[in-house]
């Protein structure tokens, strides 16, 4: 039985060990190990089926592993479920609203399925609805609730507890422009104030703009984690496209740009461009043309290009973003 130290497991919020789950004959989870600093927004991307929502599903006691532990504060999820559940809080693919009441009816009734004594779920959603922005319509009932308010709402109720770790997957999913970024104010706000929030999305830009650090799952395993600077240094990081006058200058070019060169310097062969990987700098660009204005090679211009996470998936999974759904069902 795979079980880590106990003073290795308090110093982590989150963390799976040779996590796996089966279906029948198919392998949502593989032997996930991940970790998670306390207070830290962690970004699960992946493709299609990589099993994220699985993920989800074991860290919030939804379901048991087939083999492998997973631990929330230090607290086994299997062996404890119950001690896990009074630590976190929980938002899934869809609004788990209860259309028939209203949004502070929503708030009270989750209160009391959490045995709040009798007068803390009426001020706790008050707190809430203030400040998810709410009040308004908080006496309306919730069938006629935008997407962005019944997202908000939902969020709220996965807070009336004060949880320590709160799970979101695919939070934005659904929202029309204004509303996402709503939302990701949203959740840097829980970040600022110290909540441990472990993100699963399907939009690179959102990972990047709210993670603290990045997971990537296929096939059930992480195959690479880091900032999104660290992923996108994984395929080469920064690139100079350099395009001067003439075919004749190229290796001239690129004997002036070789001190700047962290790895080989391509050269086209039917264009007079040249693409140099570089290390980020203030001033790679103007160094940059000036190496080639004193060699006289004829500067047209010089591009500075930064991979993005579009460009990370696409080498480390072999599938884009565009590859992704909006639901993963069963993983």
């Amino acid at each position: 039985m795979v079980s880590p130290p106990d003073s290795v497991t308090r110093m982590h919020a989150i963390e799976t060990v040779g996590l796996t789950k089966l279906y029948g004959e198919t392998k949502a989870l593989d032997g996930l190990d991940l970790t998670m600093a306390p207070g830290s927004i962690l970004g699960v991307l992946g493709p299609n089926g990589a099993g994220k929502t699985t993920a989800v599903k074991l860290l919030t006691t939804l379901t048991k592993p087939t083999a492998g532990k997973a631990f929330v504060e230090g607290i086994d999820v299997t062996a404890k479920p119950h001690e896990v559940r009074s630590r976190i809080g929980l938002t899934g693919q869809y609004a788990a609203v209860e259309d028939r009441l209203t949004g502070r009816e929503n708030l009270e009734h989750v209160g009391r399925l959490f045995h709040m004594p009798h007068s803390v779920p009426k001020h706790r959603a008050a707190e809430l609805l203030t400040r998810f922005d709410l009040v308004e319509p908080a006496d309306r009932v919730v069938k006629g609730y935008s997407g962005g308010m019944r997202r908000r709402l939902d969020i709220a109720m996965s807070l009336i507890a004060r949880p320590s770790v709160l799970f979101l997957d695919e939070p934005t999913t659904g929202l029309d422009p204004r509303s996402r970024l709503a939302m990701w104010e949203l959740i840097e706000e829980l970040g600022a104030d110290g909540t441990t929030t472990f993100l699963t999305t399907q939009y690179l830009d959102e990972a990047e703009a709210l993670a603290d650090s990045i997971a990537v799952i296929d096939q059930g395993r992480v195959i690479a984690e880091g900032t999104a600077d660290q992923l996108k240094d994984r395929i080469g990081g920064d690139r100079l496209i350099v395009t001067i006058a003439t075919m004749s200058n190229l290796e001239r070019a690129k004997g002036a740009l070789s001190s700047m060169a962290t790895g080989p310097i391509e050269i086209s062969a039917t264009l007079p461009e040249l693409v140099v990987p570089i290390r980020p700098g203030d001033r790679v660009v103007p160094n940059a043309i000036r190496a080639l204005d004193d060699c006289a090679c004829d500067v047209i211009d010089v591009e500075l290009r930064r991979p993005s996470l579009d460009d990370v998936f696409l080498t480390i999974t072999g599938s884009s973003p565009d590859d992704f759904s909006a639901t993963e069902g069963a993983a």
